[in-house]
């Protein structure tokens, strides 16, 4: 069940004629009274032909007429509509039924509350199976005016044990961290100008989509003005940046002006100060000897920081600052996912897209975040988003693979501190990315099971995963991704690597319990981490002690340059 409240109007009898009216597509059928506050004297225009809707909106706007003489500044604002909504698939509810849900409603928001005989007058319309509008007047008995601040919570929390009382539909309750929804005016203009979004909803993408270009609230501003999305920024005297507002071109008001939402109209994270956290946080400049081993494409990179998720999300308490470091990568993940999307290729790029607008409700939640934290993440999804060429086959399946992990565990985390909206969030996405992997890694797997090797070497290689893997072998060698799996193993091992070895790491950086392939998610991570060939510990031993020995001018005992052993000899014939 849904209570929206509406934004305070004044023209009583403006709305109580678009309750009792025929509505804007003759929807309204048989418009009547449900209930209304105890002292309603009123006949029911809705029933009674000589009863008037006049008659009615003096008679609730008393209160008001009063008080304005007494205090001789009129009130304003002091309609409030709020229409109570049941669910498509909920039973039907009778006129006494909703009649007690209204009650329970305006006792909840402060219209009246339970026993207060000098509360305001309201009344309860039902012009449809599924719904009533709640009218009141906000000036009490008394001329005092109600208090109605954070009546929407209540209102919300009401609707709960509504949901729970008569058996309806049980929906999640709300943690003020979601987007505002959008109204019927910008769904009817979108509608009427051919647009696919509201025009809020088409500014939240374009900002989400520029955030992981940029490193700042300024250079954001100045990459949504060059896509030609109209800002508007707030300065101060000294010319900072105190805030901002963006206009779709072409969303004019009804004078010809055009419209600009402030950033956290769009979306709660999106304000000025919540996104200068998230993109002008730094980190300690990393020691160039530690750049060595880094992977020679952003896409290896940002897979090899999602492996630190883990530990990040369930290694951590909330005594420790955990919950805000985890909550900063999962915020981070959202802007890796929308950056893959934008890179990735073009037929890959609508599933891609749409789990990036689902995990955006995952990305915020009522924990603060530590956005300092999450550099790494952060900096791996600004490689991507400005890299200059795509991924190929495997990197793109690799990283996709490991951003499904990734938003598994983001809900994990989120169903655990009791966040609902972001747990099926997360659900959502993963759902999204599953498809986008599958599509990701068919042309991998058609071309490995083309060079699958032979019955013999598929049993030695069955061999290993039951030593490395036992209790998912059995489903892993059931797997119609078998053969391939076979192929990238027997080549792994050729290039030097251990094939139990690498099928125990990669086991042991994702669950396959959750997998619904377990094979293909043991291709793309053993892929990703036998890309390079075996190292020999030995040539490496060498090369250290040449480099220590140049750095500080030590002679050699022996000047012969050191033996560089081959790889380990594979049990099986290079593949061609």
């Amino acid at each position: 069940m849904i209570a929206a409240i509406k934004p305070a109007g004044s023209n009583t009898r403006g709305l109580l004629a678009y309750l009792y009216g025929p509505g804007r597509h003759d929807e309204h059928l048989d418009p009547h009274l449900v209930t209304g506050f105890a002292m309603l004297g009123m006949a029911d225009p809705g029933r009674d032909e000589n009863a008037t809707l006049t008659e009615l909106g003096h008679y609730l706007d008393e209160p008001v007429r009063l008080r304005n003489s007494e205090f001789g500044k009129p009130v304003t604002g002091h309609v409030w509509h709020c229409p109570v909504r049941a669910a498509p698939e909920d039973r039907y509810l009778s006129d006494t039924e909703w009649g007690e849900i209204a009650q329970r409603i305006v006792q909840a928001a402060g219209i009246a509350p339970d026993g207060d005989d000098l509360a305001c007058r309201w009344i309860a319309v039902r012009h449809a199976d599924d719904h009533v509008h709640i009218l009141a007047t906000t000036v009490r008995e008394d001329g005092r005016r109600p208090k109605l601040h954070d009546s929407g919570i209540r209102v919300g929390n009401e609707c709960r044990k509504i949901e729970k009382d008569y058996g309806l539909r049980r929906l999640k309750k709300g943690d003020r961290t979601s987007t505002r929804r959008p109204t019927q005016a910008e769904m009817h203009k979108a509608e009427r100008l051919g647009w696919a979004q509201t025009g809020r909803e088409w500014l939240q993408d374009q900002i989400r989509a520029a955030i992981p270009h940029t490193t700042s609230a300024e250079q954001l501003l100045a990459y949504l003005e060059a896509d030609d999305i109209l800002v508007k920024p707030r300065r101060g005297p000294s010319g900072d940046l105190l805030g901002y507002a963006v206009g779709r071109p072409g969303d004019l008001n009804t004078d010809g002006e055009q419209i600009y939402y402030p950033g956290g109209k769009i979306a709660p994270d999106l304000s000025l100060p919540k996104l200068k956290s998230r993109l002008e946080t730094s980190a300690p400049e990393e020691h160039p000897t530690a750049r060595r081993d880094r992977p020679t494409t952003p896409w290896h990179q940002a897979t090899d920081a999602l492996d630190t998720l883990h530990a990040e999300i369930t290694g951590t308490s909330p005594d420790d600052g955990g919950d805000a470091r985890a909550q900063a990568h999962i915020t981070a993940l959202g802007e890796l996912i929308e950056a893959t999307a934008q890179m990735a290729p073009v037929d890959l790029r609508p599933h891609l897209q749409a789990a990036s607008r689902a995990f955006a409700r995952a990305q915020r939640s009522q924990v603060l975040a530590e956005d300092r934290a999450a550099h790494a993440l952060r900096t791996a999804a600004r490689d991507i988003a400005n890299t200059a060429t795509g991924p190929d086959g495997s990197a793109l399946a690799a990283l996709v693979a490991a951003l499904i992990w990734a938003a598994v565990l983001a809900g994990r985390w989120h169903k655990a501190k009791g966040h609902a909206h972001q747990t099926d969030a997360a659900r959502q996405a993963v759902r999204h990315l599953q498809t986008a992997a599958d599509d990701a890694l068919a042309p991998t797997l058609t071309e490995l099971e083309s060079r699958r090797p032979k019955e013999e070497t598929r049993h030695t290689l069955a061999s290993d995963v039951r030593t490395a893997v036992p209790e998912h072998a059995e489903r892993i060698l059931a797997d119609p991704g078998w053969p391939a799996l076979a192929t990238v193993l027997a080549h792994a091992e050729a290039g030097g690597h251990k094939p139990h070895q690498l099928l125990k790491e990669a086991a042991d950086r994702r669950e396959l319990g959750t997998a619904h392939s377990p094979a293909r998610v043991l291709i793309t991570r053993i892929q990703h981490t036998s890309r390079n060939p075996a190292p020999n510990r030995r040539a490496e031993a060498a090369r250290l002690r040449s480099s220590t020995a140049a750095a500080f001018n030590v002679p050699y005992a022996d000047t012969r340059p050191p033996t560089t052993p081959s790889a380990p000899k594979s049990r099986f014939r290079p593949l061609r």
